[in-house]
């Protein structure tokens, strides 16, 4: 299957959309295809095989419209070629939309003043022809400027496809042809001296409202036009993240060349304040780089040899050098860019039931004015006033609005979520988020760091730095993330590692090898068992440690146990404070990790997780996500995208967390670019307030219609003497259109849950305190605990970096800090 994007030119309103839409799906070998009204843009899956791109777009043209492929330079059969770029094509509209609505207000100005020159001066019968005759003038370049709406209108009627145009072109041309038909009557009654039926259309031309109904369509077209525009201004700002042109090294010179003209290897030259051209590593120099423009995180990061940089991300201190890695479509800001394109561009399933009325609306609209005249006509009214409320129904009546509801709240929500890091892949998925009632959690990676570090060492016989020496001699020839969780530690401790042989990994048990010729093990307590170590008198202290949720590995030499170390995979800051949030949203929690029950036991009550399910194997996620959702619920599976692939995959909503560079994650309905689950609950606030704004929207659309075309088609004037003018209902249905995208607009003020977080941060009061004396994980639960004694401080104690992180409601003086630290037999530095 191939997937294109294509540029559809003259649709005009949902109709519009609705018959393109079924004319391409009718085609044999289509699988999908989606048409956005918003953007005037197509997306169509389809077999190769079976047919072609030309065929596509010659049904398109078949149809009324046109086509082109959307950035590509496929054009129709028998055409030139082109190159459509859309946003250069929506300003050349609003452009062409401005010279129109002035030069129309040019010749309605003075046409509306002869047409109600009789309330401001008297005009004899003689003068009768005059006035119509001008008016008609005046007329003929509003007609000639807004021609689009009859030739597209008509067009559309003579195809049985009529659509928002059609409305307007029937109105207009009725107004148009009784005014014609006034003037001729005028001249018969001056030619009889039948002054009555001079009087009688000398004040019902209605050239006026022809005049008028043109005009303030147009006026409405630009205002919604341009409030459209304001809905991509996400898309526009990703497309001016990355820049125009970079400067390589080659040959030993610098040279500067279009981005477009970058080549995997070529060394890019990077000064302090320039903006990546490409995805790349670094090969000289260090520096701190701001990457807020594409994970929304305002802390630069510093970055130094070997370490990844990507494009569009801003170089804030040190000159680098770095070799491109990901160029022009591939690079990590394209596949953004292309990512939130295709979801603003999608149809979210709450789309269809408007789709569905608008196909069918605009001819209904069109009989109901023609019964409504004919009603009238027959009660005895007057043929104009039959007229007027035929014109006043076809023109109030616009299916503009419907066709928006949906479009602009997507493209809001979808841009919203791009600017914070999220990259929601389709409206759909952005749907069906707002409904998620189970939240599954992968362990590794997501709700904690993934990579584990060593938080308490137990020694017996054997200093300290001894037993990590031989860890690290041990683990330095392990794969497993354990073992280089001790190397690191070891390293930053100093300790060198000594010459190990006869090293052997036992699988699921730990490893074993022999250093100056003695052997030694490292494990778990089944390794112990087989080797016939004697460990009993410490399953206390390792059940302790499991209950902590940390993974003891115990270090055996020949048959005596000579120490402990613990290892854990720390959870994130957030992680426990989104867990809050999402059951704050009445969403169950569900952790599925590998870990033993006793540590995802205490991983759960440590984190105030519901439900956790553990010693899962990576192949068997997908299977518990399927048993959840055979239960009726709802679920959307957050995991590190790697391999949790099928278990997104198979959830109604597939989260793909911390996947930095990798923005092309499959399996996954929705990329978060930063490793924080906090953003995940923001997803799914975001899209509870993308449906809430489409249904608001779908609301006040058929409300508005609801109401408009009965007061229209005047079934309250003979009660309460109410109906509307066409003039009224044309500036009416103008202004639902204008309301609609206005409404989604107001998404723009959304608020992330990192935003609020920070917010709430700046009410509180943080410290940092340099704890001298500390050695061991008693002394930090004891430092802890004299600090959590001080009314409103919440402290927690880094044993490693010997100092305690203080948050506190109010100020409070460093001297009462120093009097409770000291108290407990410690010293602030």
């Amino acid at each position: 299957m191939k997937k294109e994007k294509y540029d559809v030119r003259g649709m005009t309103c949902s109709a519009c959309s609705t018959r393109v839409e079924k004319t391409v799906e009718k085609l044999e070998g289509i699988s999908n295809v989606s048409v956005n009204l918003l953007t005037n843009t197509m997306q169509v899956e389809y077999d190769e095989n079976k047919i072609s791109g030309i065929d596509i777009t010659d049904a398109v043209r078949k149809a009324g419209y046109k086509a082109f492929l959307y950035g590509g330079t496929e054009g129709l059969k028998g055409e030139p070629k082109e190159v459509t770029k859309a946003r250069d094509v929506a300003a050349d509209e609003i452009n062409e939309m401005k010279k129109r609505l002035i030069w129309s207000f040019v010749f309605l100005i003075p046409l509306m003043f002869i047409s109600m020159g009789h309330m401001f001066v008297q005009i004899g019968h003689e003068n009768g022809i005059t006035l119509g005759f001008s008016q008609f003038l005046l007329l003929i370049p509003i007609i000639f400027l807004n021609r689009k709406y009859f030739l597209v209108g008509f067009k559309n009627l003579w195809l049985r496809s009529p659509n928002m145009d059609s409305l307007i072109a029937l109105g207009a041309t009725a107004a148009t042809a009784y005014g014609i038909f006034a003037i001729f009557r005028i001249g018969y009654g001056l030619g009889t001296g039948n002054m009555e039926i001079v009087d009688k259309y000398m004040m019902d031309i209605y050239f006026e409202s022809a005049a008028m109904i043109l005009t303030l369509i147009t006026l409405g077209k630009y205002l919604e036009t341009k409030s459209k525009g304001k809905t991509g201004e996400a898309i526009e700002k990703l497309l001016n993240l990355a820049p125009k042109t970079v400067t390589i090294e080659k040959d030993g010179e610098e040279i500067t060349i279009s981005t477009d003209e970058l080549k995997v290897g070529d060394i890019l030259l990077i000064r302090p304040g320039e903006s990546i051209g490409a995805d790349g590593e670094i090969i000289k120099g260090s520096t701190s780089i701001d990457e807020s423009s594409i994970t929304g995180e305002s802390m630069p990061v510093e970055k130094q040899i070997g370490d990844k940089v990507i494009s569009a991300t801003i170089n804030k201190s040190g000159f680098i050098k770095v070799t491109a890695e990901k160029v022009g479509g591939d690079s990590t800001i394209n596949q953004i860019i292309k990512l939130v394109d295709e979801a603003s561009g999608s149809k979210a399933p709450i789309a269809k039931m408007a789709d569905k009325i608008a196909g069918i609306f605009v001819p209904v609209v069109i009989v109901i004015s023609i019964i409504s005249a004919i009603v009238w006509l027959a009660f005895g009214a007057t043929f104009e006033f039959a007229l007027s409320t035929m014109i006043s129904v076809l023109v109030i009546s616009c299916p503009c609005a419907l066709g928006l509801a949906t479009p602009v709240a997507i493209m809001v929500g979808t841009g919203k979520g791009a600017e914070n890091g999220i990259l929601i892949k389709s409206g759909e998925a952005l749907e069906i988020a707002h409904s998620i009632d189970t939240v599954v959690l992968d362990k590794t990676g997501t709700i904690t760091e993934g990579k584990p570090i060593v938080t308490d060492i137990q020694t017996y016989g054997i200093e300290e730095e001894g037993l990590l020496a031989i860890a690290k001699s041990l683990e330095t020839a392990s794969e497993h993330p354990l073992a280089e969780a001790i190397v690191d530690y070891a390293d930053k401790r100093g300790i060198a590692s000594e010459e190990i042989k006869d090293f052997q990994a036992i699988f699921g048990r730990g490893i074993k090898g022999s250093i100056n010729d003695t052997i030694y093990f490292a494990g778990n307590k089944y390794l112990m068992e087989d080797e016939e170590i004697y460990f009993e008198n410490l399953e206390p202290y390792l059940n302790q440690l499991a209950d902590m949720g940390k993974t003891p590995l115990i270090f055996a030499k020949e048959k005596e146990i000579i120490g402990i170390i613990a290892v854990a995979d720390m959870e994130k800051e957030t992680s426990r404070e989104a867990i809050e949030k999402f059951k704050a949203l009445n969403i169950d929690v569900v952790m599925l990790t590998g870990d033993n029950k006793r540590t995802a036991e205490a991983i759960r009550k440590k984190l105030g997780i519901p439900k956790v399910i553990a010693e899962v194997m990576p192949a068997d996620k997908e299977k518990h996500v399927a048993v959840l959702q055979g239960q009726g619920h709802k679920v959307a599976m957050i995991g590190d995208g790697v391999n949790d692939g099928p278990a997104l995959a198979k959830a109604d909503v597939g989260i793909a967390i911390g996947a930095g560079t990798d923005v092309a994650i499959e399996s996954a309905d929705a990329v978060l670019m930063r490793n924080d689950l906090l953003d995940a609950v923001t997803t799914v606030r975001l899209s509870k307030a993308v449906i809430r704004n489409i249904k608001e929207n779908l609301f006040w659309a058929f409300f508005y219609n609801s109401l408009g075309i009965p007061l229209a088609a005047g079934l309250l004037f003979p009660s309460f003497g109410l109906r509307l003018s066409p003039m009224f209902g044309a500036a009416a249905m103008s202004l639902s259109s204008v309301c609609v995208v206005l409404n989604a607009l107001r998404l723009k003020r959304f608020k992330t849950d990192r935003l609020i977080e920070k917010l709430e941060e700046k009410r509180e009061m943080k410290y940092e305190l340099n704890i001298q004396g500390m050695m061991c994980q008693h002394c930090k639960k004891h430092v802890e605990e004299a600090l959590n004694k001080i009314q409103g401080v919440s402290a927690q104690v880094i044993l490693e970096e010997g100092k305690a992180v203080v948050t506190c409601e109010k100020e409070i003086p460093m001297e009462e800090f120093k009097a409770v630290i000291e108290e407990a037999g410690y010293k602030i530095i």
